[in-house]
């Protein structure tokens, strides 16, 4: 279905073409009409198949510009996310003159201040700082008109239900609810009934999750030897691009600097970076000239890289689906491709969670000795000098050759120059990883909507291991597994921080409804 069939106004529909979009996803054709007619809808389809688009659309419709209250609030999981969708708005909008602001931690509170004063119809804001700004009273939410929950079930593996509770009692209980999810958890299936006016559901079937062009393999090993496995799969595999996924910011750019120092032409991705920078990476990587793109899954959302060979989870992800995007980089447009995951003992139950979904079973891969990833770089080290032996003019170096030639036999000197190409000095340079805090144990559910999310004991109260993490670490937002709150909804070290107060305000709870499914396979 196109998109002047859904009953956009020309201003939109101008955004859309100038957008590059021409026909609806299938959670866009479904999802649009319903949203124009004022439903609630739980939108329920895998991540990259147009969700922003499909509650972005009919609220820019909706916005009456000639106001500056805000009429429409986002909540997003990640900054990233909440960046990514104020973009979109933003240019989607930018004909309206739709005012869009993204409210996110480990930014400047008082930028975000100043602006929200100068007027926004639509906010995007990560759960932490929403919260925060409904406390200090620096967002006015008493004319939102339609509220948005996208991907509510990364949103509650992070722990965030209780803050999602807050915000949706703090907006009018006259509204519009819009709620987007990969998975359709009991917690979130509570939302809908509890804060959602018989909501319909919209379900896009998952396309196929794997293909038979990836060949999936895992590798079992101690946490403190993947480092050292994994530089010596990648010296016996050689793979000529490859994507090597880390869990948090801190891992990706730990592992950024280990595999250069080993000899490896690796960049790192993730949330820290600024748009100049990943699209110069990115720029190097599609050009070859970086073999080992490391990234975090936020950041690697939306890549369409082809010609990569090899997708490497260092870090297993925490729940399926991440898995399948990570993997769908790779076996594109009817290339072969590979997967390599680095499991644990104590993550074991991950990958079987993950086979299940896959409906295959991923292969063991014996980690190669010393000895092996020796052999990868010298083959490709004679591969080398034989491509350099067939293009030099030996006329150019004909006296200094001689003068080698006459104090070394041509075997030895075959030999230093492979050495001197393989560098297999490279392979043991010391480097170690900071501990990263492990996945939690498999537990079902989500706790009953405890802060913790379904962590594994040991928290104090609400709270739970959120304080007990690693403050060096920096997580990324896109980890779903390490669960703990830190700069992306922590604010600046300026006392801006986001979690810094749990006010109670609002409209009061809705009561309970029946919770009306409409299946759309």
């Amino acid at each position: 279905m196109k998109f002047s069939e859904l009953g956009l106004s020309e201003d939109l529909l101008t955004a859309i073409e100038k957008h590059g979009y021409v026909e609806a996803t299938p959670i866009q054709e479904q999802t649009i009409p319903l949203t124009l007619a004022g439903k609630d809808v739980i939108g329920q389809a895998q991540t990259g198949t147009g969700k922003t688009a499909a509650f972005g659309l009919p609220i820019l419709e909706m916005i009456d510009t000639n106001s500056r209250d805000v009429q429409a609030l986002i909540v997003s999981p990640t900054r990233e996310l909440a960046i990514q969708t104020q973009e979109e708005l933003f240019k989607l909008g930018r004909d309206k003159h739709v005012r869009v602001q993204a409210v996110f931690g480990g930014s400047d509170i008082r930028r975000q201040i100043t602006n929200l004063n100068h007027g926004a119809n639509i906010v995007v804001g990560t759960p932490g700082r929403l919260i925060d700004h409904i406390n200090r009273g620096t967002i006015k939410l008493g004319n939102v008109k339609t509220l948005v929950l996208d991907e509510a079930d990364e949103m509650l593996n992070m722990g965030f239900l209780e803050d999602i509770e807050s915000i949706l009692k703090a907006v009018p209980d006259k509204r519009q609810t819009l709620l987007f999810s990969a998975t359709m958890p009991t917690a979130i299936k509570r939302i809908g009934v509890q804060f959602m006016t018989d909501p319909e559901h919209i379900q896009i079937a998952a396309k196929e999750l794997t293909t038979d062009l990836v060949d999936q393999y895992y590798v079992r090993v101690r946490d403190n030897e993947k480092f050292d496995t994994l530089t010596r799969i990648l010296d016996v595999q050689q793979p000529e691009l490859a994507i090597l996924f880390g869990r948090t910011k801190r891992r990706v750019d730990e592992l950024t600097r280990g595999l250069e120092l080993r000899g490896f032409k690796a960049a790192g991705i993730h949330g820290d970076l600024t748009q100049q920078k990943r699209s110069q990476v990115l720029k190097q990587f599609k050009a070859k000239e970086i073999e080992i793109l490391v990234a975090t899954d936020v950041a690697a959302r939306g890549l369409d890289i082809s010609g990569v060979t090899y997708v490497y989870n260092f870090d297993i992800p925490q729940d399926p689906e991440s898995y399948v995007h990570r993997i769908g980089r790779t076996g594109r447009a009817g290339a072969h491709g590979n997967s390599v995951t680095f499991v644990t003992n104590a993550e074991m139950d991950y990958l079987k969670d993950i086979e299940k979904l896959t409906k295959k079973r991923m292969q063991p891969l014996k980690p190669p000795t010393r000895e092996e990833a020796v052999a990868g770089r010298l083959s490709v080290a004679s591969a080398s000098v034989e491509a350099a032996v067939s293009a030099v003019d030996a006329s150019l170096f004909a006296e200094a050759a001689e003068g080698l030639v006459e104090k070394y036999d041509a075997k030895t000197l075959a030999a230093a120059l492979l050495s001197a190409v393989a560098n297999v000095a490279e392979m043991d340079e010391s480097f170690s990883l900071s501990h990263e805090r492990p996945l939690p144990r498999k537990r079902s559910g989500f706790g009953g909507g405890r802060r913790d999310g379904g962590r594994q004991g040991g928290g104090n109260g609400r709270r739970g291991g959120y304080r007990g993490g690693d403050r060096r670490s920096g997580g990324d937002r896109s980890e779903r597994g390490s669960r703990e709150r830190r700069s992306y909804d922590r604010g600046s070290r300026t006392g801006s921080g986001d979690r810094s107060q749990r006010g109670q305000s609002g409209a009061p709870r809705r009561s309970s409804r029946d919770f009306v499914i409409r299946n759309n396979d």
